[in-house]
């Protein structure tokens, strides 16, 4: 088996965030420095017998760093970090999840995050700055997802929920946070927004992103395949980007096992074909934009 020492440096650098462990710490139980670490995370040379020792730091498997079976995440920052890594070379984005697609949002929608996110950690005591530093990190991380984006244009296909969508238009943005009727207000005008910009991209439908909406009862299981020249990857996942980090409970999963991904692979065509497409999902989106905002 040849070591891919570039993809080694990716899961590291995940599985790290995924601890908790800062890299200062993590290099002093090697031995090494933070900025051999660091080369590590970056692609250099790595011993076998250095891979181990990782792993046991990180309670993971050797296997794990060497991108072999199937990786796992319980926070949201090491799964976040893992899915930018693998976006940087996916030519093709499948996804059913939730009320919106993150990649296509606006910029507003990372802004009321981060509002939301620093109202939550100041009611945090003791815990906030802990929260404000995890919150930076993973909306660095989504910023820096949804730019890559919009330089190399992968093709999406995302399938969303007509159920979630009311929810979110309900509640707004960051829903399931304890914050104060002000940033609720912008949540919720948020939510507005990135529906009526999702009901335009389905009425124009530009190409190589393509949206369709499931009308039936809310998917059971959230995923994405991403289909790169070299591989295909699947991933589950149970964290939602307006969620605060700190709040997740959940395992997500990313694989590259052919059984696995051709399963999802049937759900997710099955899915497309009674889905609403075009011109016809983007008024069923302003029906219930109109029904929402007359209710308001």
């Amino acid at each position: 088996m040849s070591m891919r020492f570039t993809e080694i440096g990716q899961q590291l650098r995940a599985y790290r965030l995924e601890s908790g462990l800062r890299a200062e710490e993590i290099a002093a139980r090697l031995g090494v420095s933070r900025a051999a670490l660091y080369r590590y995370e970056k692609g250099e040379v790595i011993k076998l017998d250095t891979i181990k020792r990782l792993a046991e730091l990180l309670k993971i498997s050797p296997l794990s760093l060497l991108g072999i079976g199937v990786e796992y995440y319980n926070r949201p920052i090491g799964y976040f970090e893992r899915i930018r890594q693998v976006e940087e070379t996916a030519d093709q984005i499948l996804q059913l999840f939730g009320p919106i697609c993150y990649l296509t949002t606006s910029d507003s929608y990372d802004a009321v995050l981060a509002e939301a996110f620093d109202e939550s950690a100041d009611q945090a005591g003791a815990e906030r700055m802990a929260m404000r530093s995890m919150a930076e990190q993973v909306l660095g991380i989504l910023s820096a997802r949804k730019r890559m984006y919009a330089m190399r244009r992968p093709g999406i296909i995302a399938m969303v929920s007509l159920p979630a969508v009311q929810r979110l238009l309900e509640t707004g943005v960051a829903g399931g946070m304890n914050v104060s009727d002000r940033i609720r207000r912008m949540c919720r005008d948020v939510a507005v927004t990135e529906i009526e910009n999702m009901a335009t991209l389905m009425e124009t439908e530009p190409m190589g992103l393509q949206f369709g909406l499931l009308v039936g009862a809310a998917p059971s299981s959230a995923f994405k395949i991403l289909r790169a020249r070299d591989r295909v990857s699947l991933a589950i996942n149970p964290f939602r980007p307006d969620t605060h980090p700190s709040a997740h409970t959940g395992v997500a999963m990313i694989t590259g096992a052919d059984e696995a991904i051709a399963a999802h692979q049937r759900v997710a065509e099955a899915s497309w074909r009674e889905a609403v497409k075009g011109p016809a999902g983007g008024a069923r989106l302003r029906q219930l934009l109109n029904a929402t905002t007359s209710v308001a």
